[in-house]
This record gives C-alpha cells, structure tokens and sequence, in this order.
C-alpha cells in the first residue's frame, strides 16, 4: 500500500513524469533521497508501471475521438476476452475495456475524422467474429484527460 507521501510524488509525476526528483523534493518539502526511494519502490511493487509521453493528437492528425460499445456474441471459436484482444489490435484503437451491462466491450478509437472512424468500426470491428452489434458515440470535447 502507498501512503499520503506516495500520493503526493504520484500527482507530481502524473503533471508531468520528466519532473526531477529534486523539484519533486522542493515542492513537496521532502528530501531528495526519500523522493528518490520512493519512486524507485514504487516502481519494483508495480505501482509505478512506466513513464509515459502525453500527446496532442490533434497536431498528429487524429482529432477525432470516439467510443465504440460492442456487443459479444457467444461463439465456440472466440471468447470475449479474446475479440477484445482482436480489437485491441487494430489501428487507431486506443483502449479496450471489457464492461457489464448490456454492452460488453468499450473502444476508444481516434481518427482524422468520424468518417474515417466509421470507416474502422464497419470495415474492421463490425466483421470480428464475435462482434453482434456496435454503437459509436462521438466525443465532442475532453473534459479531463486521465493518467
């Protein structure tokens, strides 16, 4: 488990991963070697998985973003874990989350544009085996982008 410390160095580093561990330090008042030994515990306990790059899709021409529900279809061949693996493969997929409810998987696509995401979802999720049914909810705005 991670204490209000741990917390702390996580929301400095999800600002922004590249933060050096002395001005992690300086903001937190903590010294630099417990800010240094914590991330690297964190890191061998699988709290921390990696740093990341946070991009602007917009200026690497995938503006568009949207979410794809999937409804699973029970076949012998596939099971749902597997057409999300499928899925997770295409281009321009971004997340694939298995839910509950009455749709089964969640995609996270982005595109140039909702054309082009229409595009994927008929020419390439819709044909899955596996794959009943799709809604495409277009997203018009990001709110909050998460970590």
């Amino acid at each position: 488990m991670i204490d209000e410390k741990d917390r702390l160095i996580l929301e400095e580093l999800h600002k922004d991963a590249r933060t050096p561990t002395k001005r992690i330090a300086q903001n937190l008042d903590i010294p630099r070697v417990t800010v240094h030994t914590r991330i690297e515990k964190m890191k061998k306990e699988g709290v921390i998985l990696g740093f990341t790059v946070r991009t602007d899709y917009i200026k690497i021409g995938l503006p568009v973003t949207a979410f794809v529900f999937v409804s699973f279809s029970s076949q012998e061949n596939f099971t749902q874990r597997e057409v999300a693996e499928l899925i997770a493969k295409i281009n321009n997929v971004f997340e694939v989350h298995l839910i509950s409810g009455e749709w089964d998987i969640l995609v996270k696509i982005r595109g140039e544009s909702l054309d082009g995401i229409g595009k994927t979802v008929i020419n390439e999720i819709r044909p899955l085996e596996g794959v009943s049914k799709t809604i495409t909810c277009p997203s018009f705005a990001n709110v909050k982008n998460g970590v």
